[in-house]
Parts: C-alpha cells; sequence; structure tokens
C-alpha cells in the first residue's frame, strides 16, 4: 500500500513543484479555499488556541488571524514540495539569511545548536548549510510511508543535511562530540512533551505548560554554542532569515536559562506576525495537568 500511495501521488507532488510563481500561489489559493471553507481543517483546535493566548483581542481580529493562518499554511506546505525542483541559487533568492557571518565565526570555535519554532517557513531553514562549513544535522519527526521518507531525505541531502530522528539526536551530538567532529544541529524546540516525561513548566504566550528543555540539556552538558533562528516572511513566497545568538557556551548558563531566552524569542516573533505561527498545532493542550 504504501508503494501503490507513493507511485499515485509522487506525479502531482512533481507537477506542483515546477508550476510557475503565479500559477503556483494560485493553486494555493484554491487549496486554502477548500481547506478553510469546505473542510475547516482543525478549525476548531486554531480558534481556541488564538482565543486562549489573546484573550484581549476583538473577535474580527482573530478572525483575521485565523484567515492569514490558512493562507499562510497552504503557501508553507506546497512550497515543502516546491522545494523539490529549486535550485540552491533560486533558494538563496527566496531564503535570504542576513547575518551568516555571524554563525560561521561561532562554528569556528565550537558546534552550534540552532533552535527555531514552528513559524514561518521552517521547512527551508535547512538550506542554512548553504552558508556554513561544518556538518549540518536537522531533527525531524520520520515519515511512515518508507517511500515519502526517502523522498524528503533526498531532497534534504541537496544541502548536504543529514536528517536524524529525535531518538537519534542525543547519540548522535555526543558521538560526534567525543570524536571531536564539529557539527550543527537545528532543531524546532516549541513541540508539546509528554506530562510524564516533563521536566520543567513555563507560561507560553501566557499559559502555563510543559516546555521541552532537550536541546538545553545538551547544550550545557556538551558545553555548546546555542543559536535562535529568527525567520520572517517578507512576501509570498519569501523570506529572510537571522541569527541571534542565545549563548556561546552552553556550560556557563544556568539552569532553564537557555530554553527561557528561547521561549521569550519565539513569544516576540509570533507577537510580531501571529498568522505565521502553526496554530493548528495543540501546544497547550497540558495546560493545567501540572503535578502539585
Amino acid at each position: 500500500m504504501q508503494l501503490l500511495a507513493f507511485i499515485l501521488i509522487y506525479p502531482l507532488l512533481w507537477v506542483i513543484s515546477i508550476l510557475p510563481h503565479h500559477i503556483f500561489y494560485g493553486f494555493s489559493n484554491v487549496v486554502y479555499f477548500l481547506v478553510y471553507r469546505i473542510i475547516g481543517y482543525r478549525k476548531d483546535v486554531v480558534r481556541n488556541n488564538l482565543e486562549l493566548v489573546f484573550p484581549n483581542k476583538r473577535k474580527e481580529e482573530l478572525t483575521a488571524i485565523e484567515k492569514g493562518f490558512y493562507h499562510h499554511m497552504c503557501d508553507m506546505f506546497l512550497e515543502m514540495v516546491k522545494g523539490m525542483n529549486l535550485s540552491k541559487e533560486a533558494f538563496r533568492k527566496k531564503y535570504n539569511v542576513l547575518n551568516a557571518e555571524v554563525l560561521r565565526e561561532i562554528e569556528k570555535e565550537k558546534s552550534v545548536l540552532i533552535l527555531c519554532s514552528h513559524y514561518a517557513n521552517w521547512e527551508w531553514n535547512v538550506s542554512i548549510n548553504n552558508y556554513v562549513e561544518s556538518k549540518g544535522y536537522a531533527v525531524y519527526q520520520k515519515i511512515s510511508n518508507s517511500y515519502f521518507d526517502k523522498l524528503v531525505r533526498k531532497i534534504r541531502a541537496k544541502w548536504n543535511t543529514s536528517l536524524i530522528s529525535q531518538q537519534e539526536t542525543t547519540k548522535t551530538v555526543i558521538r560526534n562530540h567525543k570524536n571531536n567532529i564539529p557539527a550543527i544541529y537545528g532543531m524546532v524546540s516549541d513541540q508539546s512533551p509528554q506530562v510524564k516525561r516533563a521536566h520543567y513548566w513555563k507560561e507560553f504566550m501566557g499559559v502555563r505548560v510543559p516546555i521541552f528543555n532537550g536541546a538545553e540539556t545538551l547544550a550545557r552538558k556538551l558545553d555548546l554554542a546555542v543559536v535562535f533562528l529568527k525567520v520572517s516572511k517578507v512576501k509570498r513566497g519569501y523570506y529572510q532569515a537571522e541569527f541571534i545568538p542565545i549563548t556561546l557556551s552552553g556550560s556557563s548558563t544556568e539552569k532553564n536559562e537557555i530554553t527561557d531566552k528561547f521561549i521569550e524569542l519565539t513569544e516576540l516573533q509570533i507577537k510580531e506576525r501571529p498568522e505565521h505561527y502553526l496554530w493548528t498545532h495543540r501546544r497547550w493542550k497540558h495546560r493545567g495537568k501540572e503535578p502539585k
């Protein structure tokens, strides 16, 4: 069944990936109408999340954010497909890194953890490997269909980025550290950990929830540098990225310092343009479950 699904769907994805700009985003408008107006994909989750974290916004404001989010979400997921046939030169035009020199200077001294959130187009963040010398790793959620998983790995390979699962992350970082292999690791770190595995609770967008702090644990243990990747959507199909150092020495930080700074920067990013955050994610589902 997995092979049949791949055979049937892959040709459509390939055709979408080569569409000219105006036709591509016209198609995205059609997908938006189907997803938002007809199907109503996770609309209740989006509305509950927005009402929860923006209690002081008027209904009209929340509706505008909601519609903007669905437009952006459809664009972003189709842009993942677009990446199948984009050259490195085209990617540089569509995903512009403002201060790559910051990361290049840091990587001369030690390995780096790059932390980002589900904001703007986090899937295109792998292209930053165009700007650095060290080996790049991206932590990802493995796709259940092995054929599509292989396709994703192939697409990422052109950036010399190795995909590693969450389960492989810790041993990969430790192995490279022991062998003195400099590397850059990209992690989307705003996930919601399971309550039973949560070691830290904090207010995120005004709501107290469990916070994932695995990146900080690695950084403090192995003295890694930590950088926040801020990505902004300039216009449809175009993004710009900026590296914001959190620490150059993870082992010199206080407990939760790295995590707190990451949350602070993520919140600032969301508040600037809330429609570009992934509101279909049940990020606040564990509120009120903190052990006494």
